[in-house]
């Protein structure tokens, strides 16, 4: 049996640096299927005047720029932020094999919330999914971020 290793506190970093750079702090680090890292990302979508410039759509544009392909079969997504609908849509047609959030997002998350796009019967791929890891870190990072621009 191979040994789990989380990738958790590496999304968080992601996560920090786009709090560094005034972007909403999400984090987000893929893993190929033999483990490997292959792709990490932070928000950028101020930085380049992009609203899908969100971290998983980072992480999953270098990944698949890297795989020479659209599909990532076998790979593993962490993300310190429960994904919004767009990027769960991203990770389903990515064929991401499982994914690790964070904290929940009530407002705007797309995965246990709202949307629930793996849940809807047109959803063609569906990741297996772990929420809460790493989720009171995350949750803080983002608490913090937000009340320093209240």
């Amino acid at each position: 049996m191979a040994k789990f290793t989380s990738h958790m506190a590496q999304a968080l970093a992601e996560a920090r640096a786009a709090a560094g750079r005034g972007e909403v702090p999400v984090g987000a680090v893929i893993l190929s299927p033999q483990g490997r890292v292959v792709a990490a990302a932070g928000n950028r979508t101020r930085e380049l005047s992009d609203p899908t410039a969100h971290a998983e759509i980072l992480a999953l544009r270098a990944a698949c720029a890297k795989a020479g392909t659209e599909r990532l079969p076998g790979h593993v997504l962490w993300v310190t932020l429960e994904p919004c609908p767009m990027c769960a849509a991203a990770i389903a047609a990515a064929r991401i094999a499982t994914l690790f959030y964070g904290a929940d997002d009530p407002r705007m998350g797309g995965v246990a919330h709202g949307a629930r796009v793996f849940d809807h019967p047109q959803c063609h791929h569906r990741p297996q999914i772990y929420d809460g890891i790493g989720a009171q870190a995350a949750q803080r990072l983002l608490r913090d971020f937000f009340a320093a621009r209240r």
